[in-house]
């Protein structure tokens, strides 16, 4: 298993202070944020599938296998390397405050090899069994990810438009794995995951504005810029996605009960984008959250449907 070499190469100093075995794979798996990497590895899938227009029978499974893991290890290791950068401001975050790098569970120098192996082996993994090009969009998705969206939460609101970049990569990975090239579709899917990402992220915002604040993040402006930033970034993406998959399900011929199902879920989540917009509450920021959630992975099981 590809864990096993990373765990061997951490500091035995750590593993004995950490307690019994369990507990440090937990930690350890703490850091690559298992919960992002479940959306990942879910738009990873979905891109693969729609990329490959191959029948069942002779789907590349292995390929999928080897996209999936190493698109979720170079995502873990940047994981691991942005808590790393952002360990002292975390502290001062209720919500983050409990992570291993803060409380001391790992070391910093334990981190920064677990992140910097695991992105390695991603890397290495995409190139060796997909294509160069999927290692090299993965790359450049890590770097933007690291030096360019982590400093700049600390600097300007335009971070989150910023970060939505890197943030939308893993199905142009995927596509270009399974693919070896980018078309209009591998942008279709594209577009749709960076605009998603903007609601998604202004609903975290909001609920952990005070978090956010104290830590010097600066993803929502002060004053009443806040509220307008906030509406903004939620009702106007929110409402471009509807007829960017609408039209996308349409290019491809879907039948009308996806194109009417995919509409449906677009106006269902643009209500709640607009209901934050509105009330402006914590409760209307997690159901917003809570849309988003459910939204993706319905819009993305549409979109492996239509493309069969």
């Amino acid at each position: 298993m590809a864990s096993e070499p990373i765990l061997v190469a951490l500091d035995e100093a750590v593993i004995k202070r950490s307690g019994p075995g369990p507990s440090v794979i937990a930690d350890y798996w703490m850091l690559t944020k298992p919960e992002v990497n479940f959306l990942i590895g879910m738009t990873t899938v979905t891109a693969f599938c729609v990329g490959s227009r191959v029948s069942l029978p002779h789907f590349p499974w292995m390929m999928l296998f080897n996209t999936l893991l190493g698109t979720v290890l170079v995502a873990s290791g940047a994981a691991t390397l942005n808590q790393l950068i952002e360990r002292r401001f975390d502290a001062q975050m209720r919500r983050t405050a409990g992570r291993p790098l803060v409380t001391g569970k790992i070391e910093p120098r334990s981190a920064l090899i677990f992140g910097i192996l695991l992105s390695m082996v991603g890397l290495l993994l995409l190139a060796l069994t997909t294509s160069v090009a999927a290692s090299v969009l993965a790359l450049i998705t890590v770097a933007g990810y690291l030096f360019a969206y982590t400093p700049l939460k600390r600097r300007t609101p335009l971070c989150t438009f910023i970060g939505a970049f890197p943030g939308a990569m893993p199905v142009l990975i995927a596509y270009a794995a399974v693919a070896g090239r980018l078309n209009a579709e591998a942008w279709q899917l594209y577009a749709i995951l960076f605009l998603w990402q903007f609601p998604h992220f202004m609903a975290i915002a909001w609920m952990y504005r005070d978090d956010y604040a104290r830590a010097g993040y600066k993803v929502l402006p002060s004053g009443s810029e806040k509220s307008r930033l906030m509406k903004w970034q939620s009702v106007l993406p929110a409402a471009a996605l509807v007829p960017v998959t609408v039209v996308a399900l349409i290019l491809r011929q879907a039948g009308p009960v996806l194109v009417i199902g995919i509409l449906l879920l677009g106006l269902a989540f643009l209500f709640s984008a607009v209901r934050l917009a509105v009330v402006r509450s914590n409760r209307s920021a997690r159901e917003l959250l809570l849309s988003s959630v459910v939204y993706l992975p319905l819009v993305f099981v549409l979109e492996v449907l239509a493309s069969m």
